[in-house]
């Protein structure tokens, strides 16, 4: 996959199919939307996804400029799923004060070659965020590009969006999170070295520290799996400060693997939240801390089956 960034940084020789988007979380509405880019491939297209970076939300400093899955998380994503270019548009004060139709004709048409573009209907782009679908499915009879609308999803008579997969996530809510992503909700990062508190009590744990702009679910434990190296493997997982041990109050992402055995610091995994056990709380001692780290290991066993 090809990653653009920077208005002078991309070009296409070839035509392109394009999807634009923030794509925050990649949730199942925007898998149906790569979907007709893939279609695009048998008329010698090449996919590509179209993003903003800053998105316009973090850039106009609303919201807390928190997402479901990070710059690096969604590459990655992209990379996996087979997305041929990525292009990371900058936004900034002179690409968002860009008129709506100099946005497709120069950027879109000229740059990249679009003869396909798909979107969903809150699509919005160009000056004060006049561009939208219909002003696609004008420019395209002009400059000779189809242009189709994807409609939202639904999950229980509710569209799927990042906003509604946010308050499942922010409610601890990990299965209909996953239900609206068609994944669990993941982190994915590198391995890092923790205090070996773990290995002392014996339950060793791999640590990740998720950036600051990572959305996490409420502080607590979590029915896990994890992704190494193509395979699956059963864990737990506590989110947190670990308030009984650390006073720095630093989120870590600190996880059990019941069948793993070996070394994986500096390593880049996938932890995956599959469902919420019980939330983080200061113990008295190492003692009752080491006595509740049983009872949850225990408990993931039962979840997991695992005798």
């Amino acid at each position: 996959m090809q990653i653009y960034s920077g208005l002078d940084s991309f070009y296409s020789v070839e035509d392109t199919a394009i999807a634009i988007g923030k794509f925050d979380g990649v949730h199942r509405g925007h898998r149906r939307i790569i979907e007709e880019l893939f279609r695009k491939r048998a008329d010698d297209m090449r996919t590509c996804i179209f993003t903003f970076d800053p998105s316009p939300e973090t850039f106009l400093g609303i919201g807390d400029g928190r997402e479901l899955t990070t710059a690096e998380e969604k590459r990655r994503i992209f990379q996996e799923i087979g997305i041929d270019l990525l292009v990371e548009f900058p936004f900034t004060e002179e690409t968002a004060s860009m008129p709506a139709e100099t946005f497709v004709t120069e950027i879109l048409v000229k740059k990249l070659h679009a003869q396909f573009i798909c979107a969903g209907h809150d699509l919005s782009f160009g000056r004060d965020g006049k561009g939208n679908f219909a002003l696609l499915q004008s420019l395209g009879k002009h400059y000779g590009f189809e242009s189709k609308l994807i409609h939202k999803l639904q999950y229980e008579g509710q569209d799927i969006s990042s906003t509604l997969i946010r308050s499942f996530i922010t409610d601890g809510r990990m299965e209909e999170a996953a239900a609206c992503l068609g994944e669990p909700y993941s982190i994915r990062d590198w391995v890092v070295h923790g205090r070996r508190l773990g290995s002392a009590i014996g339950v060793p744990t791999i640590n990740q520290l998720p950036p600051e702009d990572k959305i996490l679910p409420p502080y607590g434990v979590y029915f896990s799996q994890v992704l190494i190296d193509g395979k699956i493997y059963k864990a737990i997982t506590n989110i947190g400060v670990k308030p009984t041990v650390q006073a720095d109050g630093q989120p870590n992402v600190e996880t059990f693997l019941y069948d793993f055995k070996g070394s994986l610091y500096g390593k880049h995994v996938e932890v995956s939240l599959l469902s919420y056990r019980r939330p983080e709380r200061k113990m008295a001692d190492l003692a009752e801390l080491q006595k509740t780290i049983r009872e949850d290991i225990d408990a993931g066993k039962a979840y997991h089956g695992i005798k």
